[in-house]
């Protein structure tokens, strides 16, 4: 009788891999209330799309793959992960910048946060619309001869569109030179350095 119910549990955890939906990851997962679900991470999570995984208390949360590949199979999706990522960003819908500039081919990566093109704005509108505060988690993106990385850090200061801003690794304790282009975003490197003069030169 044991070997029986044995039997009859395995089937029934086979079955219920074998009937698992293959998910899509969306290209840049956002929610509105700060309840991040499977619905606002995947495309085709069906029934599934109100189960929540996390709660969003900044601009932004973080999830492992790993974690949310789990999270998922809990819940009957299945998510192959293609591009190999380590890390998905989750968004405010509110403050997730519109403007997005395309991001070539060969950088591109499922659920990689998008660049964001940053927008001129007068001088004095940049001094009072702060879009980063003083110990917000920032995501900076470095991009150069079509090479793109991202980390996520903790802002050390406060900073408009346009502003420098020191952002800290909080892996390797290490302050980066950044220049803020939304909230909880900034850009290092060249393409940093490209958004402030833009920023500059709209603001004479």
């Amino acid at each position: 009788m044991r070997s029986l119910i044995l039997g009859a549990v395995t089937a029934l955890m086979a079955v219920g891999a074998a009937l698992a939906g293959p998910v899509t990851l969306k290209a840049n997962p956002v929610d509105s209330d700060g309840r991040v679900t499977l619905g606002d991470l995947f495309d085709g999570a069906g029934s599934a799309s109100d189960v929540m995984v996390g709660t969003r208390a900044g601009p932004s949360i973080v999830f492992e793959a790993g974690q949310l590949q789990s999270l998922a199979r809990q819940s009957g999706l299945d998510w192959a992960n293609p591009s190999g990522l380590r890390r998905v960003v989750v968004r405010n819908a509110a403050a997730a910048p519109s403007a997005v500039a395309p991001v070539p081919r060969s950088a591109a990566a499922e659920g990689a946060p998008p660049v964001v093109a940053a927008r001129p704005q007068p001088a004095r509108a940049a001094l009072a619309e702060r879009v980063i505060t003083r110990n917000d988690m920032v995501e900076v993106a470095y991009e150069v001869g079509g090479v793109r990385l991202t980390i996520t850090g903790r802002a050390e200061g406060n900073a408009a569109v346009g502003q420098r801003l020191a952002v800290r690794n909080l892996q390797s304790g290490r302050t980066i030179d950044a220049v803020a282009i939304g909230p909880g975003l900034a850009l290092a490197g060249p393409a940093g350095q490209e958004a402030r003069a833009t920023q500059q030169l709209a603001a004479r």
